[in-house]
């Protein structure tokens, strides 16, 4: 059985068998003529109130959908009703559910929300996917991807760079991944790793905060700021975010990893550090308590979000892509780390990465 209820869901239990039940028939899953389990297993199976289910066969034996045989039970009707263009229903369907999700709602939200306007409930999805991500720390990895589970219904597969090689080895065969997701430092790895699988590769995308920006804007003007995180790619990332805004205040000076020598330069010559809570404390180490620093612990890019929900909405129905929507080549090949282009914010010689 694929039936399922959500007890904490605003839409009624009855409309949510009721809906599921219209949708097992119209794909197949219940096939036409099939005995459907009694109300006292289905209540028991899906613990809710027998009467419930009972409202729901009558639901469904109103529109068409079953008949029951007397002394035999509740079939599906050897010719239910046909609803227009199933495929583009389906289609549909999926396509607002993902796009909800990547604006951070979920399938009820997207239901409650469609129903206060047009009295229609669009159907969640059945089942996740798997997603693979490629990041170079384990902090990076969690992060990133509690991220992309909590806006998109797809589980996340954590590998480290150098676990690549064997994590693609395990998973020989069909593609177990619908895309993958790196900084675009890995990426020609990565590429390289699953060529001739057909996987799109997602850049991963991280930006500054509103808030951290906005703390950036209040500085007096030709406030020189240094760029600190966990390691050199998160750094440089966050640096091209800040510099980005073009904030005409700040120079910034450069960026240095945490676990770098040149950290303590980088600290002396600036009077604040943009830095993720975890490289906080080292911070005030080298500064001696004199540093103004300004926490920022990342937020990702809603453009990978996009991007991710754009390869489920066009997801095939047997699992695959069109090698067309892989990332993008130029001319000279893979894409390469993107550079800061010019902006207000002045920017002085890095001491090191």
């Amino acid at each position: 059985m694929h039936l399922f209820v959500d007890a904490r869901s605003p839409i009624p239990i009855r409309r949510q068998l009721t809906e599921q039940v219209k949708h097992f028939i119209d794909d197949g899953s219940f096939p036409r003529n099939q005995a459907l389990p009694s109300i006292r297993q289905l209540a028991s199976t899906l613990a809710v109130n027998p009467n419930t289910v009972a409202r729901v066969i009558e639901d469904l034996k109103r529109d068409g959908y079953v008949h029951a045989r007397r002394g035999k039970g509740v079939f599906v009707a050897p010719d239910p009703p046909a609803r227009p263009s199933p495929s583009l229903r389906e289609a549909f369907l999926r396509d607002v559910t993902i796009r909800g999700a990547a604006l951070g709602m979920t399938a009820d939200d997207v239901a409650v929300g469609v129903s206060s306007l047009a009295r229609v409930r669009p159907a969640p999805l059945r089942q996740s996917v798997k997603v693979l991500l490629v990041e170079c720390s384990d902090e990076a990895l969690d992060f990133f991807a509690e991220q992309i589970e909590t806006r998109l219904p797809v589980r996340v597969d954590k590998v480290l760079p150098g676990d690549l090689p064997e994590a693609v080895r395990r998973r020989k065969g069909a593609n177990p991944w619908v895309a993958a997701v790196t900084s675009f430092f890995h990426l020609p790895d990565v590429e390289r790793r699953l060529g001739g699988r057909s996987i799109p590769i997602v850049p991963l995308l991280a930006k500054a905060h509103l808030e951290t920006l906005r703390r950036l804007a209040q500085l007096p003007p030709g406030t020189r700021v240094g760029v600190v995180s966990a390691d050199a790619e998160t750094t440089h990332n966050l640096e091209h975010s800040i510099v980005g805004a073009g904030l005409p205040n700040i120079v910034v000076v450069g960026s240095c990893a945490a676990n770098r020598p040149a950290l303590k330069t980088l600290v002396q010559q600036v009077e604040v550090v943009v830095c993720p809570t975890a490289c906080a404390e080292r911070v005030r180490s080298l500064a001696g308590g004199t540093m103004q620093i300004v926490i920022e612990d990342r937020a990702l890019d809603a453009r990978t979000i996009e991007m991710l929900a754009a390869i489920l909405i066009g997801q095939d129905d047997d699992g695959t892509f069109p090698a067309s929507r892989s990332v993008r080549r130029g001319p000279s090949g893979p894409p390469t780390r993107p550079q800061p282009a010019s902006r207000r914010a002045g920017r002085a010689t890095r001491p090191g990465a």
